[in-house]
């Protein structure tokens, strides 16, 4: 089974080749034809619900072109996607094109909320690496925005966008499933549980790991489902469903403030609240509840909240 999930499958054609090719770049920046995704105060441009794509001339003075992140092509449209000043000018876009996290977890679109999504991290990463993390000089841009380099010939250290890989896991027990819930979520809202991997470890040692240390239970049969970007600001949900050899239930690790064990009636009847659509917990979820020969998951009529928790990045 693989899962398609929101923020995956973007309609952006990368055309990575081009990177290395300063001139052609270059030249991109200034073609009509370009368009810009802007991030300004981690906002992004949404009109509409839609992605908003920016011309050159409105970006005015509030940009650095040096620090231009060469998307690809979308649409045969070349894209960048750039940082806007702290502080906007008056040449500048205005304030109410952008929108916070909110609205790109709403978006009804999953090709407009992939194309941001690849925008954000991309430009989020470049923030964290204005400077090198070996001897502190000024980075340098480099590759289409794709490499930071440090500015220090002696030094030379280059950097690379990274990723934050997460496992998601849904613990299965006979017609039950775990589900646990932050102490930030509202009352009954629950969600499958997660956490990062750690250096040394295999995806499924870090399946194993976390169920333990976050509710006390043992499971066997770690098996992938699918993944899912999540820009908040750079992780990866990597998905499993995994098969528990114990059912009791002991919170090791202060990560949750309640987990247990729930049927698909539970569901159906809402006594607990799952995450929406658009995040891979709800598709780990729909996975194992329609294997049953009752309603599908997406037939009930279910109360959810969009946020930025809804995917279960866990907080450590």
């Amino acid at each position: 089974m693989t899962l398609r999930t929101f923020f995956s499958s973007g309609p952006i054609i990368r055309d990575s080749t081009l990177r290395t090719d300063a001139a052609t770049i270059a030249a991109l920046l200034e073609h009509p034809e370009t368009r810009f995704i802007a991030l300004w105060q981690s906002r992004c441009t949404i009109d509409n619900d839609r992605v908003r794509l920016l011309q050159r001339a409105e970006l005015g003075s509030s940009w650095l072109p040096e620090r231009a992140i060469y998307l690809g092509t979308l649409d045969e449209q070349p894209v960048f996607a750039v940082a806007l000043h702290e502080t906007l000018p008056d040449d500048g876009p205005d304030e109410d094109l952008f929108a916070d996290h909110g609205a790109l977890l709403a978006m009804a679109s999953a090709d407009d909320a992939a194309t941001l999504a690849f925008a954000k991290g991309m430009i989020e990463w470049q923030q964290r690496h204005l400077y090198c993390g070996r001897c502190g000089t000024p980075n340098q841009v480099s590759d289409g925005g794709f490499v930071m380099t440090c500015g220090n010939d002696a030094c030379g250290h280059r950097s690379f966008p990274r990723i934050d890989p997460v496992v998601i896991m849904l613990v299965i027990n006979d017609d039950r499933c775990l589900l646990g819930r932050q102490a930030s979520w509202p009352e009954q809202r629950f969600s499958a549980l997660a956490g990062f991997a750690e250096p040394g470890e295999s995806l499924e040692d870090a399946v194993r790991r976390e169920v333990a240390e976050e509710s006390g239970v043992q499971v066997s049969d770690v098996r992938y489902l699918g993944s899912q970007p999540w820009p908040f600001p750079n992780a990866l949900m990597i998905g499993f469903h995994a098969t528990a050899t114990s059912t009791d239930i002991t919170l090791h690790d202060q990560e949750l403030a309640e987990a247990g064990w729930f049927t698909r009636d539970d569901m159906a009847q809402g006594v607990v609240r799952i995450p929406p659509r658009n995040s891979i917990a709800y598709r780990l979820i729909e996975a194992w509840f329609d294997e049953w020969d009752g309603p599908r998951l997406g037939e009930l009529n279910l109360s959810s909240s969009f946020s930025r928790s809804a995917g279960s990045q866990p907080s450590k």
